[in-house]
């Protein structure tokens, strides 16, 4: 519970103010709403108002809602909340904001050291025959020698069938795995719910409750025919608190297939172009993934009827759309000394008069320090409706990220117009892209970029290299700005 929440502060009290201190400053902050914005049902302003002064007058709730308080507290996240603007004009049409929210773990404390309990699950189908396959053996072996005896590792192969190659067993014994991991051979089709239910059934081996759980998947081929199974599992194991990464290794596989098994838990999905990067990739993602301050972090849609939310985006620990199909929102975990920070475009419906507009942050996570469960952390930011609002810049944090991000999406909508058959539209949306990438000093994609443009008009598509490259490389821009740059962070 934060301040925003802290109904004293909704009020303008000091917690050991009096009822009547409470009554009066409920009574006059009452006077500052219009006879008809004191609908609790369509003022969300309102309703906190009303709820505080219900709570804080009345003994008994008072001094429940006193111990949650002290008991919330002791866990308080560090959120940052930065808006494009704080005041918009009173107008008959809808207008845009941005959202950024920055999350960090308290300074006094580096989260909990929990053992690793980490699935590896490879693709050994055929087309991993050679330099792809020696890779993630040379990654996973770097993998096995970092890993401690309190951790849980298990590798699973799949072709179009599964294969236990080392079960979950906690690290004493390293030989053993190395022996198994280098016998893997290439064979066979590519079905990938085989390797995810034989890897999950390992992870689930270990008390979940006491370990970070995570499943990597390495694979680059598309499966066929249990990609609704696939994307079934992936929704079970999140509740449960199990991560999913995919990483995608060459240009044939389903890169939106991989992004939707990824999103329940708020993993990451990746392109791995050259096989010679598994050993980096692999590495950065296991990188603090022990360490954690809190778990299934979660938004929730709770926002108030005048707001719609359009578009979401996770910009850190690493960069991946946010999927906003439900009422909670994954966002995955907070890991170390790390930050998680991600931006929301909104929409303001059409304000017709002058009034204080507030957007509830809700989140939700477990801290495993605290062995807290569901521990909510709530904050608001405000928007005043003014007939002349002030003309400012937005922050320059808001404005680098949205103009990185625009590519990104400008390079999906690429491939929307491509599957729709329009050709035209999206050769010209390449080329726009094209100069755009140029202006940002994205020599690379820029060339690749252009050469997808003539491709487009030419052969009626997109490389599945070029695809993957651009959809990838422009994903990673608004990560690389200076101010989401975590390597300077203490």
């Amino acid at each position: 519970m934060s301040k925003t929440f802290d109904y004293y502060a909704i009020l303008g009290v000091d917690p050991k103010a009096e009822t009547a201190t409470i009554r009066i400053a409920f009574e006059t902050l009452q006077k500052s709403f219009a006879p008809t914005e004191r609908d609790p049902a369509r003022n969300a302003d309102y309703q906190r108002l009303l709820n505080a002064y219900e709570v804080l007058s009345d003994p008994a709730r008072r001094a429940t809602y006193d111990s949650l308080l002290v008991e919330t507290t002791m866990v308080d996240l560090e959120i940052a909340l930065t808006l494009s603007r704080d005041q918009i004009e009173v107008s008959d049409t809808a207008q845009r904001l941005y959202l950024l929210v920055d999350i960090r773990p308290p300074k006094q404390s580096s989260g909990q050291q929990l053992p690793l309990n980490l699935c590896l699950v490879i693709d050994r189908s055929t087309s991993m025959q050679g330099r792809r396959l020696d890779a993630v053996k040379a990654a996973v072996e770097l993998v096995i020698e970092k890993l401690t005896p309190s951790d849980v590792l298990s590798i699973i192969t799949f072709s179009d069938r599964a294969e236990v190659v080392a079960s979950a067993e906690l690290m004493r014994q390293k030989a053993p795995i190395m022996r198994g991991l280098h016998a893997i051979e290439a064979s066979g089709g590519t079905e990938i719910y085989q390797g995810l239910a034989a890897g999950v059934k390992e992870l689930r081996q270990s008390p979940l409750a006491e370990y970070s759980n995570h499943l990597i998947l390495l694979t680059d081929g598309q499966t066929y025919g249990d990609d609704k199974q696939c994307l079934e599992l992936a929704a079970r194991t999140a509740v449960d608190g199990i991560g999913i990464t995919a990483f995608g290794i060459g240009s044939d596989w389903n890169d939106q297939f991989l992004d939707q098994l990824v999103a329940p838990s708020g993993g990451q999905s990746a392109f791995i172009e050259q096989p010679k990067s598994v050993v980096q990739k692999l590495q950065e993602r296991i990188t603090g993934m022990g360490t954690v301050y809190a778990q299934n972090m979660r938004l929730l849609r709770s926002f108030p009827d005048f707001l719609s939310l359009d578009y979401g985006y996770k910009i850190v620990p690493f960069p991946q759309p946010l999927v906003l199909d439900d009422d909670v929102i994954r966002l995955g975990n907070v890991e170390g000394r790390s930050r998680l920070a991600f931006l929301l475009e909104l929409t303001v419906q059409p304000q017709v008069v002058e009034r204080r507009l507030n957007i509830p942050i809700n989140l939700v996570a477990e801290i495993p320090a605290k062995q807290m469960q569901q521990q909510t952390f709530n904050q608001n930011v405000r928007i005043n409706v003014l007939k002349t609002a002030e003309k400012e810049l937005p922050p320059e944090p808001i404005v680098e990220a949205v103009r990185m991000l625009n590519m990104y999406r400008m390079n999906e909508r690429v491939w929307e117009d491509v599957e729709a058959g329009d050709l035209e539209a999206a050769a010209q949306r390449m080329r726009h892209l094209t100069t755009r990438l140029l202006e940002a000093g994205e020599a690379q994609l820029a060339q690749q970029a252009h050469f997808e443009a003539d491709r487009i008009l030419q052969a009626g598509t997109m490389s599945l290299d070029g695809r993957k490259k651009l959809k990838f490389g422009t994903r990673a821009l608004v990560t690389r700005t200076t101010y989401f740059d975590d390597k300077d962070d203490d």
